[in-house]
């Protein structure tokens, strides 16, 4: 078989084993989505079932030696012996492993080191052993199947699928493989995927994010791209990019795109931009993944929220969000919490994390099954007056004032306080990086100033008593938050832009991107 004849057979094989995704999945997702109904609707039973097997584990490791692991039987006994730890009080354990020793942690050594760039402890490394891999990979899996299953929408396995991710390169650390959590997930991917998956390793390697995103864009502007995952910020920059070059919507560009997956920030300020520049409405899959573990994803296109994965080698713990501080906060198992209610997230885990606070803040929605949401970090806030305005308060502000103002489109922003102003009362700035501005940038900061007013009370009264003033909007130049990104050395990847902060470190890099 030769020339034409052989491409033509060649050319057809791919297209049958392409067909067989599609096929294969709708069986595989209704499998997938049952056994998911199963232990989400016995949430106390699964994470009962993940507490005892966490235990036995780590009974045979140092940490369970020092922590009195044998003598724990109830999780009442497991708080009296296990204190809630960030990563400082876990260093002295990850120092261990990096000195090479086995069992500190988990049984053996962790498989991997995810590398993350920690804001009070510089460089982190978190284990990933090889009992939390699966973690990792079939939660991403099974949020695919699950949409897979509802919808009945399986052709997108059969066309092109981006991960706009970190490099998939890594380096050791005393024996152990290490880099960004996107990286090592990289090579994990499914060998029926990798046919279809882009970008290539060897433009995934690439360090400098503008460059890569320029060979990403020569490597999938000709294909059929049908699934697109990242975080919106840099799903978005592609999309712009591709733009510029071809003066198309993306959906003239890859007419058969049909699903976004994303995770890390809230969806909601780059939803109607994202859109615009699509052309189109499409599915959207949200995911909650983090270095630590992952820890839900949007398991319903009907329902708000993302599923709690209570079955996933994860036996999770809440502390009141306004206790956190306290000397002795509450913490709580599953059956414990309430709706509507902020949370610090606290997890154990099969990849030896212990009483471990991930920093971030949730809510439950749903207890039918447990869906949360992400609301913030512990540590993102603003109460420099005692207001303690929080990430979802933000949010949820820019998302209220847009809709009284759907001719207004943002690239990002972020929010400081202005406690010494060179005149006048002090009062919050939010630095506003518009794609589309408003006609009227006062009227559009009031409206934003009266919906933060209305979603907290404390942030109302030091308005009405004259403490605050209104907020102030600083409406920065095009590229100032890819120009601090880059500044930062963290453009691109998996890295974001906080919301909001009680300093004004970020503000103050802002100011000077300022014509």
């Amino acid at each position: 078989m030769e020339g034409a004849a052989a491409q033509q057979y060649s050319e057809s094989v791919i297209l049958r084993t392409m067909g067989i995704r599609s096929v294969l999945a709708k069986p595989f997702g209704a499998f997938i989505a049952s056994q998911t109904r199963k232990w989400s609707l016995k949430p106390e039973t699964s994470q009962r079932a993940v507490f005892a097997g966490l235990l036995e584990t780590g009974k045979g490791t140092l940490f369970g030696r020092d922590h009195g692991f044998p003598d724990i039987h109830t999780y009442d006994d497991f708080k009296k012996q296990v204190p809630i730890r960030d990563y400082e009080d876990l260093k002295p354990y990850i120092e261990k492993v990096l000195a090479g020793e086995k069992d500190v942690l988990w049984k053996g050594k962790p498989e991997y080191f995810a590398k993350t760039s920690g804001t009070t402890s510089g460089t982190k490394y978190i284990p990933i052993t090889g009992d939390s891999i699966p973690n990792h990979i079939n939660s991403a899996r099974n949020a695919l199947l699950n949409y897979v299953h509802e919808t009945g929408n399986s052709a997108f396995l059969d066309g092109g699928l981006i991960f706009l991710s970190g490099s998939p390169a890594l380096e050791e650390k005393a024996g152990i493989k290490t880099g960004r959590l996107s990286g090592i997930v990289n090579h994990h991917v499914p060998s029926y995927l990798r046919t279809n998956q882009k970008p290539t390793y060897h433009t995934n390697i690439i360090e400098n994010w503008e460059e890569k995103l320029e060979k990403i864009i020569d490597e999938t502007l000709s294909s059929n791209m049908t699934l697109i995952s990242g975080i919106p910020p840099w799903a978005q920059m592609y999309f712009d990019r591709i733009q510029a070059r071809t003066g198309k919507k993306i959906m003239d560009v890859f007419p058969n795109f049909k699903l976004f997956v994303y995770g890390g920030v809230n969806f909601e300020p780059y939803r109607a931009r994202l859109f615009e520049t699509i052309g189109k409405k499409i599915d959207s899959i949200e995911t909650y993944p983090a270095s630590e573990g992952f820890i839900a994803y949007q398991d319903s296109q009907h329902a708000d929220g993302l599923l709690l994965l209570l079955d996933s080698g994860i036996f999770f713990e809440f502390i009141p969000a306004d206790e956190y501080f306290n000397a002795t906060p509450a913490r709580l198992s599953i059956e414990g919490v309430e709706l509507n209610k902020n949370y610090a997230l606290v997890i154990n885990s099969n990849a030896g994390l212990w009483g471990y606070s991930i920093g971030d803040t949730i809510k439950f929605i749903s207890k039918e099954p447990y869906r949360i949401v992400v609301t913030g970090r512990i540590r993102h806030f603003i109460s420099a007056f005692g207001e303690h305005v929080i990430g979802e308060e933000v949010e949820s502000a820019m998302k209220l004032a847009i809709r009284k103002f759907p001719q207004v489109e943002i690239v990002e922003f972020t929010v400081a306080p202005q406690v010494t102003p060179t005149e006048g009362l002090p009062y919050h700035e939010w630095f506003i990086e518009f794609s589309r501005p408003p006609v009227s940038l006062d009227t559009f900061s009031l409206e934003l100033d009266h919906q933060l007013r209305a979603l907290n009370v404390y942030y109302d009264d030091l308005i009405s008593g004259n403490i605050l003033r209104t907020l102030k909007i600083t409406s920065l130049p095009k590229g100032a938050f890819i120009e601090y990104m880059r500044s930062l050395g963290k453009l691109g990847g998996q890295n974001k832009v906080p919301r909001l902060s009680n300093d004004r470190k970020i503000a103050n890099e802002l100011d000077r991107l300022l014509p």
